[in-house]
């Protein structure tokens, strides 16, 4: 497997995730507009039409905001849970769209994809984990998450690469433009992770697999790739058994494909 973030950030997240033995891919949500999605394919040297589905973790805009058009556009079908799909519009073509349900596995282009429940206000929030049966690796990637719960620590314990979100830092979120009521649910356990809660829960239950964690979903107004990164640093540094490679990923542009 390879992958890349081809965005991640508050206004906006997608990942793809390909098998290297046919070319062939998928996306983990299409919350930037189709043209963005082609246009960080292309940086990659990738053909949007080899993407063969598209994964929903839930229904808020920056998670699905180009899975209309590239779905109808590409003929890609969609797959999320049933509350997710019901709660907001998400394609014009009902045949392309799938229902799934936690723990459910679908096999698609060689991969085999599992969601799995999570803590966020929304309707029924999944992440999703990617499994390469031939090459015997786990892509876990998890954003928008409340807490570290059981199968946020499950998955991250699994995963040979991780995508896992660093949201903010406490204290520049508690001094920060947003008004109280945002504050108190970012923080809550249906919000988002901060960046001591994700690395702690990345020292806590990662294994000596786990080869390289994506720092993701990184506020723009709470939070600098500088601080999650120095977090997660001081933290893995507590395991001499446990030394990823640390990446941040961005809303502007993609990230490398990087092999899992």
């Amino acid at each position: 497997m390879k992958i890349s973030v081809l965005s991640s950030g508050s206004s906006g997240n997608s990942f793809f995730i390909e098998n290297e033995r046919n070319n062939k891919g998928i996306l983990v949500d299409c919350g930037i507009s189709c043209k963005r999605i082609e246009e960080r394919l292309s940086g990659l040297k990738r053909n949007p039409k080899d993407i063969k589905a598209i994964f929903i973790t839930h229904e808020h805009s920056d998670h699905i905001r180009g899975t209309d058009v590239f779905a109808r556009k590409f003929s890609v079908p969609i797959f999320g849970t049933k509350k997710a799909m019901d709660s907001k519009f998400i394609c014009k073509q009902s045949d392309l769209l799938n229902n799934i349900k936690n723990d459910e596995c679908s096999r698609i282009a060689g991969l085999d994809i599992t969601a799995f429940s999570k803590s966020h206000l929304a309707a029924d929030p999944v992440s999703f984990s990617i499994f390469d049966p031939k090459q015997r690796k786990i892509v876990s990637i998890i954003t928008d998450a409340g807490h570290a719960c059981n199968n946020v620590c499950d998955n991250v314990a699994s995963a040979n690469f991780l995508c896992m979100e660093s949201n903010h830092d406490v204290e520049m979120l508690e001094n920060g433009p947003y008004p109280w009521h945002i504050k108190k649910w970012i923080k809550s356990d249906n919000g988002h992770l901060s960046n001591i809660q994700a690395a702690c829960c990345v020292a806590e239950h990662g294994t000596r697999k786990l080869k390289n964690v994506v720092l993701s979903h990184i506020s723009e107004h709470n939070n600098t790739p500088e601080k999650a990164m120095e977090t997660f640093d001081y933290m893995l540094k507590q395991r001499k058994d446990l030394s990823p490679k640390l990446f941040c990923s961005f809303k502007v542009s993609a990230t490398p494909l990087m092999k899992v």
